[in-house]
């Protein structure tokens, strides 16, 4: 499937290689292992309200509210890409939100938040880790791709040569090692995973008193 890039006040928006509709068996095979560590993770945590942060176009979104939490809230920067997500899961009780990660408040915050494919795209991912550390209640499922297999796997299936295989819009590239020693400069870390080829962290908030 071609990539299609999209922007929104100059920043990429959305995925550009859409991943989760790809007809690609080893794409297919490698989301698999991607969802069911997430639901692994979120089902470890009992949460029933839900927050996911930079939902995207709502299709983990739309997985995860389908265990059916209490409530279950999305949000993203993107006007576009929230009306988006809101078309994508009109069957399910979702309450999709405008929100950008660095203007979070904590009426914003849940019992698990969700911050998954999000933090490589920031400017300043220790400002929105304050924040988040600061909101969430109880935990926060993270996840970044695993640098650099990442770029490498981009260039074996020939995208972005000219940029050493970084996807467009990722700032930020991380180590698993990095990642979990990043995350833990706030967080106290419950469980690591490393589905192919991401790097997913669950997090407990730290006593806060």
């Amino acid at each position: 499937m071609a990539d299609d890039i999209r922007t929104e006040d100059g920043v990429p928006i959305g995925n550009h290689y859409d991943k989760y509709a790809s007809g690609n068996p080893i794409a297919r095979a490698l989301m698999r292992g991607f969802e069911e560590q997430v639901l692994e993770l979120v089902r470890q945590t009992g949460a029933r309200d839900i927050h996911e942060v930079g939902c995207g176009e709502g299709h983990l979104a739309r997985m995860i509210a389908s265990t059916a939490p209490e409530r279950f809230r999305a949000s993203d920067f993107s006007g576009d890409i929230v009306a988006t997500a809101r078309d994508n899961c009109t069957d399910l009780d979702i309450e999709f939100l405008q929100r950008d990660i660095y203007e979070l408040q904590e009426k914003d915050g849940a019992e698990l938040m969700i911050c998954c494919e999000v933090l490589e795209h920031l400017e300043r991912p220790e400002a929105a880790l304050e924040i988040l550390s600061r909101i969430a209640r109880r935990h926060v499922v993270f996840s970044v791709p695993r640098e650099p297999l990442w770029r490498a796997l981009n260039m074996a299936r020939g995208k972005y040569w000219g940029a050493l295989g970084n996807t467009p819009g990722h700032l930020q590239h991380w180590s698993s090692r990095r990642f979990v020693a990043f995350i833990g400069s706030a967080f106290d870390i419950v469980a690591v995973r490393k589905p192919l080829p991401w790097t997913m962290v669950l997090a407990r908030v730290r006593d806060r008193q």
